[in-house]
């Protein structure tokens, strides 16, 4: 698959189906991620892998936590100021209208959010941290790295969808996955094989034209 393909065709998948993924792919996908660029190569991805036998006690050990959580980090600023808000308000208003959840209907929306919390019923998935010292230059780091797995992983016959809204989970995942204290959840990422038969994997999110952001000297 050429870059330019596998960049067009990704995005994010919200259905999957119940098809394994093997641990060995996933191993291969994340050494060849591992070559994304670096500042001063310090390569601050941190990756806890969850499939098979480890997804079935992750999803059973979310049922039983009920202790409130502080989130990592916030994942949008507050106030959040033109033409960011409009470009995050279209896509979530046109996804619930793909869905036919109504905006009234907030028992829907909220279900539809909550299903983040089981991968979207992917098979296999990992959750991304990275230390607290880091700064904003090695979280670029992270998205770099996580991008060049979600294009690898479209190469190879997979779908994905990177999710930071397990950062309001960073307490129960650390648990889980024992991660150390000086780290920081960024996000997970679910990994497997789109449902074509649902309506939200036809979602295609809009870009805004080159000439609102790009200035040519």
């Amino acid at each position: 698959m050429e870059v330019s393909k596998a960049v067009s065709e990704r995005k994010s998948i919200r259905s999957f189906l119940d098809k394994k993924v093997s641990n060995e792919l996933i191993k291969e996908l994340l050494h060849k991620s591992a070559r994304s660029p670096s500042g001063g190569n310090l390569q601050p991805w941190k990756i806890y892998v969850i499939n098979n036998e480890s997804m079935k006690k992750f999803l059973h050990f979310q049922e039983k936590w009920t202790k409130p959580e502080t989130p990592a980090y916030d994942i949008y600023p507050p106030k959040l100021k033109e033409p960011y808000r409009t470009s995050r308000f279209e896509l979530g208003e046109k996804m619930y209208e793909l869905l036919e959840i109504p905006r009234e209907d907030k028992d829907g929306r909220i279900a539809q959010v909550m299903k983040n919390f089981r991968f979207f019923d992917a098979p296999c998935a990992f959750f991304c941290f990275v230390d607290r010292q880091m700064g904003p230059p090695q979280w670029s780091d992270l998205g770099m790295f996580l991008q060049t797995f979600m294009l690898l992983a479209k190469e190879a016959g997979l779908d994905t969808c990177a999710q930071e809204a397990w950062s309001m989970k960073h307490d129960s995942v650390s648990e889980f996955v024992q991660a150390d204290q000086e780290d920081i959840l960024f996000c997970g990422m679910c990994i497997g094989y789109q449902d074509e038969t649902q309506k939200v994997n036809s979602l295609n999110s809009d870009r805004r034209p080159l000439q609102d952001w790009a200035k040519f000297l």
